[in-house]
């Protein structure tokens, strides 16, 4: 399938030149979101000759995929693997200029989507066009798909073992703390101006009193058009050495594949239909990172559909933290608990498909798109909007754990560790130790 998709657009091999790499304004999003151990800012500066790699290879398909199914079966951290990316496709395989990549990261920032897995699309997507994006994507995903299906079957055979139980005990009060450090790096980077603060606030009253996630979401936009005014991006080196080509073709080719399988995939079975629907309305309003994904998926899977409790949502969140890949990879986990395999493959390409096709159908367009004034006012309401959407789903997610002294201090070391930029990884590991010895 991907060797027919690179028939249909091929990207025109060549030499690009990249000029002085110049420092971002404020701290991106995925690498506040969080607290990576390796930022982005430190790899860009390692050295002058990496802030000025220029693109001079260009990778074949398979090579494309065997590089970042290596990158994905280590991406432990979401957002902070973008750094990493940054070192394979300009420092290491000089596949993209400096600026490519950093233009490509803005793209991701700014439409909805985790940020790390369409951050390899981008370089897949430049490197070799639609096909090589969708060879990168799959690749630097599948990982974190087959250890997120095995370990939900393992959820469903052992989450009633003693040692089970205290260890997800505990760690529930870890997710809350890391959905409240998510809370607080949104903020920390979104809210720069007062409107953006009281945009924020308003969401997360709207959220609290039932309101739908995806209304408190198209308010905020509307209120960030007309109170906003955020700071325009400087003019792209990148977008004036090489534009990509139009992507209309293949865009419009898997749109229609992906209609034509939900039709078959309603006739056969209107439940699995119903979860692929919800996992894509999921990542159509994720803005922001894949943590941008998980009032909307609280809402749907525990309040609306009632499809699970949120106790069992939290030990998805916890499996999708010491798995590889993004929080939403906790897709997958919901899919496999209602419909076993099927269902976890049908949730896992219903919460990745669209954000895989608005990279690549957007990103020849980006630069003037970011220049838009009524663009940058939109999206700067929308990020806002998390800000208060994550404080109260930070809250509820608290109301679904037993807590004790322990779960307190267990929540409060955690989220310290998180502001002190100390690795998910390493705080998880840490919190399920603690929990299987204290929490019983």
């Amino acid at each position: 399938m991907i060797e027919g998709f690179d028939h249909a657009f091929r990207v025109k091999d060549g030499l690009v030149s990249d000029g002085p790499h110049k420092k971002a304004h404020g701290t991106p999003l995925w690498q506040a979101a969080v607290g990576p151990t390796l930022e982005l800012r430190k790899v860009k500066t390692e050295t002058l000759a990496s802030t000025m790699v220029t693109a001079t290879a260009s990778p074949t398909l398979g090579q494309l995929f065997r590089a970042f199914l290596r990158l994905g079966a280590t991406a432990f951290g979401g957002p902070a693997m973008v750094a990493y990316i940054r070192r394979l496709a300009v420092e290491r395989k000089s596949w993209l200029a400096a600026s490519e990549f950093d233009d490509g990261v803005a793209l991701c920032q700014a439409i909805p989507g985790a940020t790390a897995m369409q951050t390899a699309a981008y370089v897949g997507l430049r490197a070799r066009g639609p096909a090589g994006a969708m060879a990168s994507f799959i690749g630097f995903g599948l990982p974190a798909f087959a250890w997120m299906m095995a370990l939900s079957a393992l959820y469903v055979r052992g989450h009633g073992l003693p040692v089970v139980v205290s260890a997800f005990s505990g760690l529930r009060a870890v997710i809350v703390a890391l959905v409240a450090n998510a809370a607080a790096a949104f903020g920390k980077t979104s809210m720069q101006q007062w409107p953006q603060a009281v945009v924020a606030a308003l969401a997360a009253v709207l959220f609290g009193i039932g309101a739908h996630p995806i209304l408190v979401i198209a308010s905020a936009a509307l209120a960030g058009w007309g109170i906003i005014r955020p700071r325009q991006p400087e003019s792209s080196a990148a977008t004036a050495q090489g534009h990509l080509p139009s992507t209309v073709r293949p865009v419009v080719i898997t749109v229609i594949a992906a209609v034509a399988g939900f039709a078959v995939l309603t006739l056969a079975d209107r439940q699995l239909a119903a979860l692929a629907v919800l996992m894509v309305r999921v990542d159509l309003f994720a803005f922001g990172g894949g943590f941008a994904s998980v009032p909307l998926m609280y809402h749907e899977v525990v309040e609306v559909h009632r499809w699970l409790d949120g106790s069992t949502l939290i030990d998805g969140m916890v499996l999708g933290q010491v798995t590889p890949g993004p929080i939403v990879i906790t897709a997958t986990f919901v899919g496999q608990q209602l419909h076993g395999l099927v269902g976890g493959i049908v949730a896992t390409i219903g919460v990745f498909l669209p954000s895989f096709l608005m990279v690549v159908a957007v990103a020849p367009y980006f630069d003037r798109l970011r220049h838009s004034a009524t663009f940058a006012r939109l999206i700067s309401g929308v990020l806002a909007s998390f800000v208060g959407l994550l404080l109260v789903v930070t809250v509820r997610l608290a109301q679904n754990v037993a807590w004790s002294w322990m779960h307190a201090l267990l929540a409060v070391g955690a989220f310290v560790a998180l502001r002190l930029k100390v690795d998910v990884l390493w705080v998880v590991a840490a919190g399920t130790i603690l929990s299987i010895a204290l929490c019983r």
